[in-house]
């Protein structure tokens, strides 16, 4: 399976729903089910992985100073074993979620939560993964360039590095499955507006920060200065 896998991801987010993941520490409203990774899941999330690194490794010096370098990926594992899960800030990964852990500079995904989302459609690892590399994005800015709303920077990251991906061609959106995607960014939507560091804010505010990166790029998702 080559980086070009064609994913069904919409052209324009324009529909109200929104969110993905948090970081280690964020809560999330997602019932586990029993850990089913399939074959497809599996390809699916290597080529998110090797998209979403290779947008960022080719345009880090776009944007950033320095020299961008990949985080390490621990990749899927099951929440409902913690013997088994990853630790970070000393306490094992938890079910139903995704992290990134600045301890170890590392990303996980719990293997219910990516097998529940996949049956709704094959966009969602990308969401996942897209998502929590921008919260590794995050650990390499100078701290002037990290959002006070870092969720949703990190939503933005992630719209940015996808449709990045596309316009260098290691990523083919499909057109017609705008719902898919939208359906999957809701999910984990919080029910009121952002208003503190932890939020990942509401429905609207995570299709908006998405949106905002996939159309004005990684530097769109700044803070204004």
């Amino acid at each position: 399976m080559s980086s070009h896998r064609t994913i069904r991801l919409f052209a324009a987010l324009s529909l109200a729903g929104a969110s993905i993941l948090a970081s280690a520490g964020g809560a999330a409203a997602v019932t586990p089910a029993e850990p089913v990774p399939g074959e497809g899941l599996e390809t699916e999330i290597g080529v998110a992985q090797s998209a979403t690194d290779a947008y960022w490794a080719a345009h880090w010096n776009e944007y950033f100073a320095g020299t961008y370098t990949s985080p390490n990926v621990v990749g899927l594992y099951d929440g409902l074993n913690p013997a088994s899960a990853p630790v970070c800030g000393g306490v094992p990964l938890g079910p139903g979620n995704a992290y990134y852990c600045p301890e170890g500079d590392y990303l996980a995904w719990d293997i219910g939560l990516m097998a529940n989302g996949y049956q709704s459609g094959d966009a969602w690892p990308y969401l996942v993964v897209a998502h929590e590399w921008g919260h590794a994005v995050q650990a390499r800015l100078d701290p002037s360039l990290v959002a006070p709303a870092s969720e949703l920077q990190a939503d933005c990251f992630a719209g940015a590095s996808l449709y990045g991906a596309a316009a260098d061609g290691t990523l083919v959106f499909e057109e017609g499955d705008q719902q898919e995607l939208v359906s999957a960014l809701g999910v984990l939507a919080d029910q009121t507006p952002w208003t503190k560091s932890g939020d990942h804010g509401n429905a609207g505010e995570r299709v908006a920060a998405f949106s905002n990166g996939g159309q004005g790029g990684a530097g769109a998702c700044l803070p204004a200065r």
